[in-house]
């Protein structure tokens, strides 16, 4: 086998040329597949790490979409849900850990000079628990601002360095609608959210101030939705059944009307945009296989030509001795050589390009062990599939024939 195994060798460093030129296939085949699977399972892991930010074991509910004129309005824009409503989920509801309303109001925010527009959330403190927002400088909201409805805002980062720069915001006043509200805490940075909003452009203040002086509605009790946060994650469903329950119930609904709110599970969203980035990651595998493949077929039709031109060498081995098991070995052995040494060099170009694309383009990349042994294996395959052919013709030669080839 060792003289096999040299002979082998031999004939591929002949011909480095076309050696090279025949692995090049399977170099390209080899470093796509680890490239693209790498982006496919970074994108995964970004969009796991995005929803996660939003909270864990979190209930999304938002108020119905009322019809106006005949035309259908966007979810949360209805008076469904109440303050009400609200604190009777969090009393009654038992698979409930804690529960955090919230109302909306867009609005330009002046400190001095500056202004900046953005979202204007007024929550409970609960918000900061259930959505796992810290405060990187100063303090949160606490019970004590909702019930004195208090003019104090906790500012986002994006806020911060917008209206204030460098300047510490903790105890400087803001103004939101000609009203000063004096800023009392940062937030520690969250990124985008699932949706592409940055969450860190965001001013929260307590509820009960922006349902009495910014938010103008004619139902002053009314929220636009509210965050859910279940005992655990195993009790998401019974939370989302007895919160849809409880909500039928208080608002008289018979079994012939639909719900007149939404209740969304941020866990089902997770997993169905992961399982939505893992057909992707497939995808893009798959796209990058048919290089391999490709890359096979340019194995083969070499060791074709090779087996033609190598005619009468393979004649003279068998009149000296050589089995026909030994031919089929050594071109199968050639074969194997060319798709496993370009099976290494394609993952090392492989994992260059991975490194590339994070660092130039900024996309998330992750390069996993499984994907590496699956293209070395499939490299290895490669070889043994498409050098059987002509390891097997070159097998079959009668030694007179080969003999008298030119």
């Amino acid at each position: 086998m060792f003289e096999i195994m040299r002979t082998a060798v031999g004939s591929l460093t002949a011909n480095k040329t076309r050696s090279m030129l025949t692995m090049l296939g399977v170099v390209i085949g080899v470093g796509a597949v680890i490239a693209m699977i790498a982006v496919g399972n970074g994108a995964s892991r970004q969009m796991e790490g995005v929803i996660s930010s939003m909270g864990t074991n979190m209930i999304v509910l938002r108020a119905g979409a009322p019809n106006t004129g005949g035309v259908r309005q966007s979810a949360g824009s209805g008076a469904s849900l109440t303050l009400a409503d609200i604190r009777a989920i969090e009393e009654e509801c038992w698979s409930i850990q804690d529960v955090a309303p919230q109302v909306n109001a867009s609005s330009q925010l002046i400190f001095e000079n500056r202004n900046w527009p953005s979202q204007v959330i007024g929550t409970t403190s609960g918000f900061f628990n259930i959505r796992e927002f810290q405060a990187q400088n100063g303090r949160l909201l606490d019970d004590e601002d909702e019930r004195g409805a208090a003019k104090v805002a906790v500012i986002g980062e994006t806020v911060a360095r917008e209206l204030f720069g460098r300047v510490d915001p903790v105890g400087k006043n803001i103004r939101i609608r000609n009203i000063p509200f004096e800023v009392v805490g940062v937030l520690a940075p969250k990124g985008q959210s699932a949706m592409g909003q940055d969450q860190d452009d965001t001013v929260i203040v307590p509820i009960t101030t922006a349902q009495r002086r910014l938010v103008r509605n004619v139902f002053a009790d009314s929220v636009n939705m509210a965050f859910v946060q279940a005992a655990d994650i195993s009790m998401m469903d019974s939370a989302m059944a007895e919160i849809r329950a409880l909500l039928r119930q208080r608002h008289r609904l018979t079994q012939d009307k639909e719900d007149d709110f939404n209740l969304q599970n941020m866990t089902q969203m997770m997993d169905t945009l992961a399982q939505s980035t893992r057909v992707m990651s497939l995808l893009l595998g798959a796209v990058a296989s048919i290089s391999l493949l490709v890359g096979g077929i340019g194995i083969m039709n070499i060791m074709l030509v090779s087996v033609t031109e190598r005619t009468r060498e393979i004649g003279i081995r068998m009149a000296i001795g050589a089995r026909g098991y030994d031919i089929r070995v050594q071109f199968l052995l050639e074969a194997m050589l060319l798709s496993l040494t370009g099976g290494i060099i394609g993952i090392i170009l492989g994992l260059g390009a991975s490194a590339a694309v994070s660092n130039v383009l900024k996309w998330p990349t992750s390069v996993s062990g499984g994907a590496i042994a699956m293209a070395a294996g499939f490299s290895c395959v490669i070889g043994v599939f498409f050098g059987l052919y002509p390891a097997w013709k070159a097998s079959t030669l009668r030694p007179i024939d080969a003999l008298r080839f030119e």
